[in-house]
């Protein structure tokens, strides 16, 4: 479905910018039984026309035209989903007549998707990922307000070149830095280790900061022609640990493995020798940290086993950059480089 909000163009302004709209699904999209509940509800339920209808201010700011990609909940978020969003994104900004892309998400994998998009999007134009943590039916509902500054965002020029965008609850973030902090909060998404990029008032985008990380067009990563991802598990770091989850990650054909460690990557001493033994049999293991902040560096055990270190990636974001690493190379050394530089 495809729909299109026109308006008028504004003295001294030219035409408005035109913004593309992609849906997804998750709760900015959900439905509930009851409005004064906030976290019991179906999410990716209501399709994006009925989202867009429900904001009818943007007019003011963009025309506006609309695809629906999914309607799922984020968690059911596939790496097949984010190649077919990936090229749908990039085939989107190809077109001289789209200024810059919006796309709404359900949160719990939002800073994932977004990271992916950041690593994978060939254009300078504004992508800007945006969700909510109320569904639509809710009092107080935040995911109008959401959508709009996302599309305020998208709209302004000074957006280009920043990489893939973040904005909940005003704030705007770097998709490399921006994650989930609370499970039900509507300032649930900000940035621990650095400050955020800027903040929406009243609909206009002021800058801060840049993250200097490489993204988008300086990236290596080329995903028009993937037809699948390679697989990535993850486990979970703590005492008592085994040798068995990661033994059937590698039975189960992990190109990857992502540890998330405790404190500066941690491992139980069972869980580091299977992990090793993976590495030895061409598995790529990344180092990092449950703690959800600061630097993991590389102790001497870890240079032995060749195991990777994601500098301050948390482990689902690790997740993602290991994945587009392995379609380029299995060498943990230039693996680390490019945990280095992205």
């Amino acid at each position: 479905m495809s729909i299109c909000l026109t308006s008028h163009e504004q003295p001294g302004r030219g035409r408005l910018p035109r913004i593309k709209v992609l849906a997804v699904g998750g709760t900015i999209a959900g439905k509930g039984t009851d409005a004064s509940r906030t976290t019991q509800y179906e999410a990716g339920v209501i399709g994006i026309g009925q989202l867009l209808e429900a904001v009818p201010q943007l007019n003011r700011l963009a025309e506006i035209s609309s695809a629906q990609v999914a309607n799922i909940p984020s968690f059911s978020v596939t790496g097949d989903l984010w190649l077919r969003l990936a090229s749908r994104v990039n085939e989107e900004l190809a077109d001289e007549d789209c200024d810059g892309i919006v796309i709404t998400h359900g949160t719990d994998t939002l800073e994932e998707t977004a990271y992916f998009l950041h690593l994978t999007v060939k254009s300078s134009k504004p992508v800007v990922v945006t969700g909510a943590m109320r569904p639509a039916t809710a009092l107080s509902a935040d995911g109008p307000l959401n959508l709009y500054n996302a599309v305020a965002l998208a709209a302004d020029p000074d957006a280009r070149g920043r990489g893939v965008l973040i904005t909940l609850n005003d704030a705007i973030g770097s998709a490399r830095d921006m994650s989930k902090r609370h499970t039900s909060t509507a300032d649930a998404f900000g940035q621990r280790d650095y400050g955020l990029l800027g903040w929406l008032v009243d609909g206009v985008p002021r800058y801060y900061y840049d993250s200097v990380r490489r993204h988008t067009i300086q990236t290596e990563f080329e995903v028009s022609s993937l037809g699948s991802l390679p697989r990535v598990d993850m486990l979970y770091g703590h005492g008592d640990g085994a040798r068995e989850l990661v033994e059937a990650a590698v039975a189960a054909g992990a190109a990857g493995i992502v540890h998330a460690g405790m404190g500066n990557g941690g491992m139980f001493p069972d869980t580091r020798e299977a992990l090793a033994e993976a590495v030895a049999r061409g598995v790529v293991v990344v180092s990092a940290s449950r703690t959800g902040s600061g630097v993991v560096t590389a102790k001497p055990a870890d240079r032995l086993g060749r195991f990777v270190t994601p500098d301050n990636l948390n482990p689902h974001k690790a997740r993602v950059l290991l994945m587009l690493a392995l379609t380029r190379t299995a060498d943990p050394g230039l693996i680390q480089a490019m945990y280095d530089i992205y």
